[in-house]
């Protein structure tokens, strides 16, 4: 189910508005915080209606968002409803990118067939990477249906992932493409481990193209740009951000004679 009420314009539910008028926000910030207790009440009662039809314990549910924070709370490239991460939905940063991730069984059943078939890690965190292309293949797998080989897939099976475990043979890459105007503008997010490059494209100054680099393990909130300390590594993650752009066959902004503007690095 799509819920597409936690989403600007940010117009109050009215069954809940009494709940947050006493705590000195905006009304854009109270209006959005009704929606979220809306989105929850929908949820729980999608889970509750699973229960009476006798289908929990053979209903997979995956919970998450399709963008990065875009509560009303602080500026788009520092902090808001991400905090301690960086940015706001559409941003460069990781606040504008990750999301949250849950995934259940709507009624665990340790004697349920399915939940056998695929068991599900309970209060556990999984840190390796997955994206929203990555529901798809494993959606197929839960539900044991073969894809047609003329269909294409972008993402990978999570089913060893939500088992708690490992996955050596999931990608530890990540490509996010933005070649248009929006809040963050023209940019390339490229991260392979703890490794992320950002690299801008700069459509009325297209002779000089930027890049910032960051090691989120030991700057999970991109405060310092290393680019200029780790040239080796921009160089090695530009030439991977490269390839996988070539690959996938990805669209470029272009310059005001309408050239498209493939990345390049300035010696």
């Amino acid at each position: 189910m799509s819920h597409h009420a936690v989403h600007a314009p940010f117009e109050s539910d009215p069954r809940f508005i009494d709940h947050y008028k006493e705590g000195g926000k905006k009304q854009s910030a109270q209006a959005f915080a009704t929606l979220i207790e809306g989105m929850d009440k929908s949820l729980g009662d999608l889970m509750e209606k699973l229960k009476q039809l006798g289908v929990a314990e053979n209903t997979l549910i995956i919970f998450l968002g399709d963008n990065g924070g875009d509560a009303p709370l602080g500026e788009s490239w520092e902090h808001g409803s991400s905090a301690p991460l960086r940015g706001r939905k559409g941003s460069e940063y990781e606040g504008g990118m990750r999301v949250p991730f849950i995934a259940a069984w709507a009624l665990p059943d340790s004697e349920n067939v399915f939940q056998k078939e695929h068991p599900i890690a309970v209060n556990e965190m999984q840190c390796q990477m997955g994206t929203v292309m990555d529901i798809y293949p494993t959606i197929l797998s839960f539900a044991d249906v073969k894809r047609e080989k003329r269909y294409v897939l972008d993402g990978d099976d999570l089913s060893t992932l939500f088992k708690g475990k490992r996955d050596r043979k999931h990608r530890d890459d990540f490509l996010m493409h933005f070649p248009h105007a929006h809040r963050g503008s023209y940019f390339t997010v490229y991260r392979q481990g703890d490794w992320k490059l950002i690299y801008y494209y700069m459509p009325k100054d297209s002779e000089h193209p930027q890049v910032k680099l960051y090691h989120l393990l030991e700057d999970p909130f991109e405060n310092e740009d290393v680019a200029a300390k780790y040239p080796d590594v921009v160089k090695s993650l530009f030439r991977k951000m490269q390839r996988r752009l070539e690959k996938e066959g990805a669209c470029y902004p272009v310059d005001r004679f309408k050239r498209p503007l493939k990345p390049f690095l300035l010696q």
